[in-house]
C-alpha cells in the first residue's frame, strides 16, 4: 500500500517531533547548506498522471516515486539486482535506502551519494548514526532524521547487503561547479534548492547554491539528472591550494588519507566529485563536533584551522573531479 502524500507529511511531522536536538555550534549553521522545508510547505498533489524519464520504459505516479518504501528503478538493467532493503525497506522504521540514496546510488545535495564508497566505511557511519556518534546540526531536517530512525531500527545483515550493493555501484560525476558573483534565485522544493520559476537571479555571496538541471526528473529519482553548483569566484584555486596542502598552516593534504586521486583508500572513502553541499556540511559537522565517530579525530584536527569560506573552496574544487 502506497503512503499518500498528507500520510508522507504527518509521518515527517512526527518523526521530527521525536528526534532530540543535539549539541550546536555558537552560530547557527549557515541556512543555504541545510535547506529546511518551511513550515507551509504543501507539495503538489497526485493528479494520476504518469511520470517517464529519458531512456526508461517504467512509468510511475508521483505518489509511487513519493513513497518512502519504494526506490525507483528506472533502469534496473544497469545495476545488479537491488537487496529488498535497498529496494523496499521494511516498514515501518526502515525507509528503503534507494528511495534517498537511489536506486543507482546517486544520492542529492541533500543527501549522500553511496555508489563506490567502501563497504567497511558503509557499515561504520550506520553504527555511527545508530549510536548517536554521528548527528546532524539541523535536527529540524529530514534527510539526516530518517537516516538516524532507521540506523536504530534496521539489522545488521541488512545494512551489510546494502553496503555490498552500494559498494559495488560505479560512481556517476553528475555536478557541475559554476564560478558566478550571481546564482539563480531558490525556493526550498523537499529538503533542497530549486531554481524559482519564473526564473531570477540574485547575489550569490559566500555561499554555494547547488540546483538540479531538470527539477521533474530530480523529484522523479532519475539517477542521471545534473546538477549546477554555483560558487565563489576564486573558490576553485582557493580549493586546490587547500586539498593540495600548499597552505599547510591551515590542513594538510587531503590525499595524505583518501588517497592519491582522492578515491579513498581502503575504509576511507573518496571524496572527489561529490556534492559541493553535502561536503560543506560535513566539513562543518566535523569541525563542530556534530560528526564523533570512527577516525573523527583525524578530520577534526584536519579542519580546526579552516573558516567557511575555506570549507566552501575545498568543496567547490572537490565537485570538479571526474575518473
Amino acid at each position: 500500500m502506497q503512503m499518500t502524500n498528507s500520510l508522507l507529511l504527518i509521518f515527517v511531522s512526527a518523526t521530527l517531533a521525536c528526534m532530540q536536538t543535539p549539541a550546536r555550534a555558537a552560530e547557527d549553521p549557515p541556512a543555504w547548506a541545510y535547506p529546511v522545508n518551511p513550515p507551509d510547505f504543501k507539495p503538489i498533489p497526485d493528479d494520476g498522471s504518469i511520470r517517464r524519464v529519458p531512456d526508461s520504459t517504467l512509468g510511475l505516479t508521483l505518489s509511487q516515486v513519493r513513497d518512502p518504501f519504494f526506490a525507483p528503478d528506472w533502469r534496473p538493467e544497469a545495476h545488479a539486482q537491488m537487496p529488498s532493503v535497498v529496494a523496499s525497506g521494511l516498514k515501518p522504521n526502515v525507509f528503503a535506502c534507494g528511495f534517498c540514496h537511489r536506486a543507482e546510488g546517486t544520492g542529492g545535495p541533500e543527501n549522500a551519494s553511496l555508489a563506490g564508497l567502501p563497504v567497511a566505511y558503509i557499515i561504520q557511519q550506520m553504527a555511527d548514526y545508530k549510536s548517536g556518534a554521528r548527528s546532524t546540526a539541523v535536527a529540524s531536517r529530514a534527510p539526516q532524521a530518517f537516516m538516524i530512525k532507521t540506523a536504530k531500527a534496521v539489522s545488521d545483515e541488512d545494512v551489510r547487503a546494502a553496503a555490498l550493493y552500494f559498494s559495488g555501484l560505479k560512481p556517476t560525476f553528475n555536478i557541475n561547479v559554476v564560478e558566478s558573483d550571481f546564482a539563480p534565485k531558490t525556493y526550498v522544493a523537499g529538503w533542497f534548492l530549486a531554481a524559482s520559476v519564473p526564473s531570477g537571479q540574485e547575489s550569490l555571496g559566500q555561499r554555494i547554491v547547488e540546483v538540479p538541471d531538470d527539477l521533474y526528473g530530480f523529484e522523479s529519482r532519475d539517477t542521471r539528472v545534473t546538477l549546477t553548483a554555483y560558487v565563489p569566484p576564486g573558490s576553485l584555486n582557493a580549493g586546490r591550494i587547500l586539498v593540495t596542502g600548499q597552505d599547510s598552516n591551515k590542513a594538510p593534504a587531503c590525499a595524505t588519507c583518501h588517497g592519491k586521486d582522492l578515491r579513498g583508500l581502503d575504509a576511507v572513502p573518496s571524496i572527489a566529485g561529490r556534492s559541493p553541499s553535502y561536503i560543506f556540511r560535513q566539513l562543518y559537522e566535523f569541525k563542530i563536533g556534530i560528526r564523533a565517530g570512527s577516525s573523527s579525530g583525524l578530520m577534526k584536527d584536519t579542519v580546526a584551522k579552516l573558516d567557511q569560506g575555506d570549507m566552501i573552496a575545498i568543496a567547490a574544487y572537490l565537485g570538479t573531479f571526474k575518473w
